[in-house]
């Protein structure tokens, strides 16, 4: 029925400032093990209108309530969709389609929209993507209401695909709730180097993922080639969430202001080195873990949708060190 759906209704996307900025700076694209990718914006991918419209249909169906507000809200507030698209390249290089792994992705974006709206609740975040956030907009108990169902609605999405899938995605949920409580800092003092990954890899990586290897399984993969998508989400979740700690610490992410923020890597690394030595420090973990994600990603299929993986893996990491 939702694909089905998709088809009747448009793509309404929503690009926050700071994306037209990215957008605007993004060169082409070119690498030698790469040659002929396909140079596009992400925007305008097929499988982001997949996305999209999957959303859109959700929506629609949802009947006219308080809450359906909140989640228009929520899901319509500028995300760039990168988890559920890794999701739908990753079946698509394992000879799956779109069809197939549609309600897998959607599942992942509920699973991360939810996140967002607890990540708000947690920092007293006011703002997000430029708009006022769902706790400051429509009250705490509303948002996280809003939160709950939007877990649920993920719980429905991923019910099809049996219970390997199933089990994974609701350990990648255990663990984000894990990392959200490690980023509390109960013991600022010894939140070291180690707590710092452990905490990104189970708050931000493990979604990551799981968008690469249940996209591998829907799309036909085996067990041991699914593990292999694992290893690339995980190292380009990773490589993100300290890319986004780096942009925080240096005070020039636009869009989101919170109350109370988390301990980013530099800060980790500055209580030993110079304020210099630290951001070098943490964008060369960035480079190391961008590094394992192509070395991975090489050696999956050749075909467009892994040129694509090659795109985003930049676009979400380096192209956003650009000028630091």
């Amino acid at each position: 029925m939702l694909v089905r759906a998709i088809g009747r209704i448009g793509v309404n996307l929503h690009i926050s400032p700071l994306e037209r900025a990215q957008r605007a700076k993004r060169t082409a694209y070119s690498r030698g093990a790469i040659r002929g990718a396909i140079c596009m914006d992400i925007e305008d991918w097929e499988e982001n209108r997949y996305v999209e419209s999957g959303i859109n249909a959700f929506i629609t169906q949802m009947e006219d309530s308080g809450l359906k507000k909140i989640v228009e809200h929520v899901c319509n507030a500028g995300g760039k969709r990168i988890r559920p698209i890794i999701l739908l390249l990753a079946s698509e290089i394992c000879s799956g389609s779109y069809r197939q792994s549609l309600s897998a992705a959607l599942a992942i974006e509920m699973m991360h929209s939810a996140s967002l709206i607890h990540d708000d609740l947690l920092d007293q975040g006011l703002m997000r993507r430029n708009l006022p956030s769902a706790p400051e907009k429509f009250g705490h108990s509303r948002a996280l209401l809003c939160g709950d169902y939007l877990i649920a609605k993920s719980i429905e999405f991923i019910s099809p695909y049996g219970e390997k899938v199933i089990r994974d995605f609701g350990k990648a949920g255990m663990d984000m709730a894990e990392g959200e409580v490690l980023d509390l800092r109960l013991d600022e003092e010894n939140f070291e180097e180690r707590n710092y990954f452990e905490c990104i890899y189970k708050k931000t990586a493990s979604l990551f993922a799981i968008s690469a290897s249940i996209g591998a399984y829907t799309g036909g993969a085996d067990e041991v080639l699914a593990q292999r998508f694992n290893f690339f989400g995980t190292s380009l979740g990773t490589a993100y969430q300290i890319v986004d700690d780096i942009l925080e610490f240096l005070e020039v992410v636009g869009g989101k202001e919170s109350k109370f923020t988390s301990e980013t890597l530099p800060h980790v690394y500055m209580k030993s080195m110079s304020k210099e030595e630290a951001v070098k420090k943490s964008v060369d973990a960035v480079k190391l873990h961008v590094n394992a994600a192509k070395e991975t990603l090489i050696t999956f299929k050749s075909c467009p949708a892994r040129d694509k993986l090659f795109q985003i893996t930049d676009y979400i990491t380096i192209d956003m060190l650009e000028g630091i």
